[in-house]
């Protein structure tokens, strides 16, 4: 049985890449059903996108692949966070000032693995031995 991947990208994720990073951590390695009910129970805001990333990459590998595939050996193989792009704001101050900050965004990768149904063997295989 072979394993098949695919892979999900959520770009401009409203957080920033340190704290997604430590979201995305708690699903690493795991199994995507395990993976989902922690991220469910995470009361962080990065949570609902890291989440929405693992249910992609798993829908895109149980729709989009050519063979059949167990859900049950379904797991998280490769969640990564990189730095999004910054968009640059200015909030009035004192003084008729304007200070500068940065809106920053992430981006988070997810690549799921799973293996082929195994194929049920018919009456005609069991005889032909």
């Amino acid at each position: 049985m072979a394993t098949h991947f695919a892979h999900a990208i959520i770009k401009g994720v409203d957080s920033q890449p340190r704290k997604t990073s430590i979201v995305a951590s708690l699903a690493r390695d795991r199994y995507v059903s395990d993976a989902v009910v922690i991220l469910e129970n995470t009361p962080r805001r990065a949570a609902r996108a890291v989440r929405k990333a693992i249910e992609s990459a798993t829908a895109n590998l149980l729709n989009n692949s050519s063979v059949s595939i167990d859900p049950k050996t379904l797991r998280v193989a490769r969640i990564s966070v990189t730095a999004g792009t910054r968009m640059r704001r200015y909030v009035p101050a004192s003084r008729g000032r304007a200070l500068p900050y940065e809106k920053i965004s992430s981006n988070v990768f997810v690549e799921i693995a799973g293996e082929e149904k195994a194929k049920k063997s018919t009456s005609n295989d069991k005889e032909d031995k």
